[in-house]
């Protein structure tokens, strides 16, 4: 693993090489040897079976609109620094989502991150498919990102802490014991950082919350993020707030649009007022243009004013 991660220190110039190579870093230092990452992880597995996983591959990957968003405020150079930085305090975020005690911070872990500044066509890319572009050609536009090696064990080499322990036993003392890791409150933190850290305002059907909800929310969940996602006005004080309620509704907190703006206070009354105009009825219809649905309000007219009614708080 850490020789592949050095492919982009040996790329000719043609294939898109840097001026300078990239060295390997944590948050002790920035020019760690490939030898020192090797040995250091190799040697950290005290107790672990011949089948037990020895380490695991972090990639932290930002869009194309958050590389650019970096590179307008800190340059070419400066957005690789302050990328390196959030891969800090990424790592911070994957010690506390363990929830052990004594694994508290990036220091608690052994690991080692590598900067690249490329991706590459596979065989699986439509443009290879199709006959436009080679497999191994660089692709196009900003495509800097972070791979990260970290071992299974802590630093201290006596605590196995695996990503892929998500167990949550009947036995809650013995599962916590082992470090229960949530995978999608660390993706989400991931994001929340980025946008706190570097001040991405982040449209809402951009988010992980609606993505992940979009695909395995209920039917529920889906309607009320549908709803935010389409009303959801950007570079607004509104706009914040609905953002908010997406990770509720991400989360299955709200039994209805009525309950999810009853939460809000204040604020409620602007976020009504935005859902309002473009959705007339509260009893779960997205999109009441139809003719299926115009017929079927004939029909059921009774039932959807009662739930009309119920839901205005």
């Amino acid at each position: 693993m850490v020789n592949y991660l050095e492919k982009e220190n040996h790329l000719q110039p043609e294939q898109g090489r840097g001026l300078q190579p990239e060295h390997w870093f944590n948050g002790a230092g920035n020019e760690i040897r490939r030898q020192e990452v090797r040995i250091k992880i190799d040697r950290n597995i005290a107790k672990l079976g011949c089948n037990d996983s020895k380490f695991f591959l972090i990639n932290i990957s930002p869009s194309q609109k958050e590389n650019a968003h970096l590179c307008a405020q800190y340059g070419e150079e400066g957005a690789k620094e302050k990328l390196k930085e959030f891969a800090v305090q990424v790592m911070d975020e994957y010690a506390r989502n363990f929830k052990r005690p004594g694994i508290n911070s990036h220091k608690d872990l052994l690991w080692f991150g590598k900067q690249e500044n490329y991706r590459y066509y596979t065989h699986k890319d439509k443009e290879v498919i199709s006959g436009t572009k080679k497999k191994g050609e660089c692709k196009e536009g900003k495509q800097m990102h972070i791979q990260i090696i970290v071992s299974r064990k802590d630093i201290s080499n006596t605590i196995k802490l695996s990503p892929e322990n998500t167990s949550r036993g009947k036995n809650k003392e013995h599962s916590e014991k082992l470090g229960q890791f949530d995978r999608t409150a660390f993706k989400q933190s991931g994001e929340s950082l980025f946008d706190q850290v570097f001040d991405f305002d982040r449209r809402l059907k951009d988010t992980f919350a609606y993505a992940i909800t979009m695909k395995n929310g209920t039917v529920t969940q889906k309607r009320q993020m549908n709803i935010l996602g389409n009303n959801s006005p950007p570079y607004t004080e509104s706009h914040h707030k609905i953002k908010e309620l997406s990770l509720g509704v991400a989360k299955g907190l709200f039994e209805s649009i009525g309950k999810m703006i009853s939460t809000t206070g204040q604020a409620g009354k602007d976020l009504l007022s935005i859902l309002t105009a473009a959705v007339p009825d509260y009893g779960g219809q997205i999109d009441p243009a139809g003719d299926a649905y115009k017929r079927r309000k004939k029909k059921k007219k009774k039932k959807v004013v009662d739930q009309s009614q119920g839901l205005h708080m």
